[in-house]
């Protein structure tokens, strides 16, 4: 994708008109549509649009400042709720680990590759133990245990961590605490936990353990956004994997792993790409 790329995500209440009402306007300033996406939810009553374009002649707003404002007229007249990115800018983002590395080591080899779509600008842990690893790859540490103060202090000092980065995303990479409602409401939309995915569902401790005891058939992988109800925030992504009968616990354990890291590293990347829309309980993502 060009540098000079932009994408323009944007949600309205559906009407006749959006469609065009976007490519007139980036056909009279002269962008080039490079991809276009949208969705009308009949359901909800709303559209959804994602487009990336670039300059494509001597007419192009010559800055985001000027692009910004040659489209608020058409923003306005739509009631679009709509946001503008440079197409080479990745989200700046916070990793929340306990002990458990497969999720966050994946993400920052991801990184490192430079084949993530978000950059990684800090890691916040309960715990020391993944401080080697973070640190190997360039990323700042944060140790913040839960003390007195419980759980309520020690995401102040997150949220701290966040606004110091400039990183309005929080990614839960196996983190083993409970998100205060206060908490996971105000990073509404903004906070993605990885959780393991059976049928049937078995939350609380030793899943792989008491889904072998059931001969589950089926594990994977659901990345949402955290909400106050512990584990029912809108999806983002999901994958399974077939077992049977010869999976051993240890078997389970591994491969349910790799379903998590890859799930999770899907979600980040499709935050990363502004392909993510929140549609109420849902979520609406552009492939």
């Amino acid at each position: 994708m060009s540098e000079a790329g932009w994408i323009l995500t944007l949600t309205c209440a559906d009407r006749v008109g959006i469609v065009a009402g976007v490519s007139g306007f980036l056909a009279r300033h002269e962008g080039f549509i490079l991809d276009s996406q949208q969705y009308a939810d009949l359901e909800t009553g709303r559209f959804f649009m994602r487009v990336v374009f670039t300059r494509g002649g001597p007419g192009f707003p010559a800055d985001r400042e000027a692009l910004v404002a040659a489209f608020q007229p058409v923003a306005a007249e739509l009631a679009l709720d709509w946001g503008l990115s440079a197409s080479a800018e990745k989200p700046r983002l916070v990793v929340a680990v306990s002990k458990g590395s497969h999720c966050l080591n994946d993400l920052l080899h991801r990184q490192q590759s430079g084949t993530l779509s978000a950059r990684i600008v800090a890691v916040v842990s309960n715990h020391d133990t993944l401080r080697r690893l973070t640190e190997w790859h360039g990323v700042p540490y944060h140790h913040l245990p839960v003390g007195e103060g419980g759980n309520a202090e020690q995401e102040r000092q997150i949220e701290a961590v966040m606004d110091a980065a400039g990183a309005p995303y929080l990614i839960l990479a196996r983190y083993m605490q409970v998100l205060t409602p206060g908490f996971a409401d105000r990073l509404a939309g903004r906070c993605v936990n990885i959780h393991h995915s059976f049928l049937p569902g078995f939350k609380g401790a030793r899943p792989y353990h008491r889904a072998h005891e059931r001969g589950v058939k089926l594990i994977g992988a659901t990345a949402h956004f955290v909400t106050s109800d512990l584990d029912e925030g809108p999806i983002i992504e999901q994958a399974v994997e077939r077992v049977d009968h010869r999976d051993s616990v240890d078997d389970l354990i591994r491969i349910g792993r790799d379903i998590e890291a890859q799930v999770l590293a899907r979600a980040v990347d499709a935050l990363g790409e502004r392909r993510v829309f929140l549609n109420g309980n849902r979520t609406l993502v552009f492939r």
